[in-house]
């Protein structure tokens, strides 16, 4: 239980970077593929490949994939790098010891990193990680050289940078009740990224989409048995109904 606590503070402490946005950074909306089984393993693969170095998902094992329609064996072919055995908890390749001393912290488990909320109520943790992930720029005065728009100062690199490429925010002066607001315009690409914008937005949909489900396996076999249980009540609601009228219509 203990663990648990800490890794649901560590979480709600990644998201509340997002208070530190001044500019008042508006959050897109993240595209929801929770029942997109190939979107789902698309982003088990980004998430091994790019996020396992770090981050742990210490609540979720690798056989629990199977649910979304991947077998043992294509875990184990592609997808165990951190471990041999397909029944181990996703736990980070780096140490954590290393991991503090390089970024000052230790990467927060992100198992249950999709349902953390903004406390200034922008919008859900999926949200807000489908933004952030886009946000990332090229920023020389960092150790890492890279600062983000959703996550000002942020001390995690840009994990995704070479499917993105490099980029720099455009931003545009408007006076807004006579004062001068900075606002971002659009994006300058400085280098080009292995994917192009929109295929990039799509992989960072499908991860942000697998985090989700990662944070709540069961959630869509809960909402199919609820919605079975809804129509089962419907249905003996209207039985019922009908058996009583059935049992009194010679009463008067």
């Amino acid at each position: 239980m203990k663990k648990v606590l800490l890794t649901l503070l560590a979480a709600v402490g990644f998201m509340a970077g997002a208070q530190a946005n001044t500019g008042g950074m508006a959050w897109d909306r993240a595209p929801d593929r929770s029942n997109d089984l190939a979107a789902l393993q698309n982003g088990a693969k980004l998430f091994v490949n790019y996020c396992l170095n770090c981050h742990s998902a210490a609540f979720m094992r690798f056989n629990r994939l199977k649910d979304i329609g991947l077998t043992d064996q294509q875990i184990k072919d592609n997808l165990l790098f951190t471990t041999e055995k397909v029944g181990e908890n996703m736990k980070a390749a780096i140490d954590p010891r290393q991991a503090k001393e390089w970024f000052g912290a230790n990467p927060p488990d992100l198992t249950v990193i999709a349902r953390s909320r903004s406390a200034q109520g922008m919008g859900t943790g999926a949200d807000y990680l489908y933004t952030y992930l886009r946000s990332y720029y090229v920023d020389d005065a960092k150790p890492t050289g890279w600062n983000n728009l959703a996550f000002p100062n942020v001390g995690m690199p840009h994990a995704l940078w070479e499917l993105q490429g490099k980029r720099a925010p455009v931003f545009e002066t408007v006076v807004e009740h006579g004062h001068e607001v900075h606002t971002l315009k659009g994006w300058e690409q400085l280098a080009p990224g292995t994917m192009a914008p929109e295929q990039y937005d799509q992989a960072v949909g499908d991860l942000v989409s697998y985090l989700q489900w990662m944070a709540e396996p069961a959630k869509n076999t809960r909402i199919r048995v609820g919605f079975g249980v809804m129509l089962f009540l419907l249905f003996m609601t209207f039985f019922a109904w009908r058996l009583n009228a059935a049992f009194w219509k010679d009463v008067k």
